[in-house]
């Protein structure tokens, strides 16, 4: 009777598990679980519909992520480095085009049947009001880093001397930040991709159309 003692490594065995190193592809997982938040959001999207569609346990996504928020965090990370990484709209001759060049991307992204409709970020916003201060200071910060990237842009084709010089900046960088969040919410809704490609040439109607005149023409000749 004493040699059944001789069996009790084979609980430890089973226990194994619990210790493990990490088996799984860590940026595949966190892609998944962004595809998640892209459809469900913050709050709506359960441990259970992550961990599934990440192929891995909740001890596994704590280890790895520290919580569903960390989780979050990253994923939405993720999301603004592809993006703009995927639309480097600001490399493009002059502000129209690129801002025209973004909102374009924006209306094709958000409709591209291979992953959830409309703009994680935006969803991100709409679905976390119950978030900790970190988060939501983080997803702040993320607004106004792409915010203040296309005020940029749009200055500098006041310098450029391809935007007239009397354009309001600001006031065009909140519009197209507008139609930007709007084109999601649209998709969202089910909108097709056509109909935000209209939008988005309705849009750009809106362009100042004065005759754009280099910043250094406004110096004058000193006699």
């Amino acid at each position: 009777m004493k040699k059944s003692a001789v069996h009790a490594p084979a609980a430890t065995s089973a226990a194994k598990p619990r210790g493990r190193p990490r088996s799984f592809d860590r940026e595949q997982a966190l892609e998944r679980a962004m595809d998640v938040f892209w459809s469900k959001g913050f709050e709506a999207a359960s441990l259970t519909d992550l961990t599934e569609a990440m192929g891995i346990n909740p001890p596994s996504l704590y280890a790895a992520f520290g919580d569903k928020e960390g989780l979050f965090i990253e994923a939405v990370q993720r999301y603004h480095s592809d993006t703009q990484q995927n639309c480097p709209y600001a490399d493009q001759l002059t502000a129209r085009a690129a801002v025209e060049s973004l909102l374009t991307f924006a209306a094709t992204l958000f409709t591209d049947p291979g992953h959830p409709r409309g703009c994680l970020a935006v969803m991100a916003m709409m679905t976390s009001s119950t978030t900790s201060p970190r988060l939501q200071q983080m997803l702040m910060e993320q607004r106004a880093m792409a915010k203040a990237h296309l005020r940029e842009r749009i200055q500098r084709g006041v310098k450029e001397g391809d935007v007239p010089q009397d354009a309001d900046v600001t006031a065009l960088t909140s519009l197209y930040s507008a139609v930007l969040s709007g084109l999601s919410l649209q998709a969202r809704d089910g909108a097709s991709r056509k109909a935000l490609l209209a939008a988005v040439q309705a849009a750009m109607q809106a362009w100042p159309t004065g005759e754009a005149k280099p910043a250094r023409r406004k110096l004058r000749a000193v006699a």
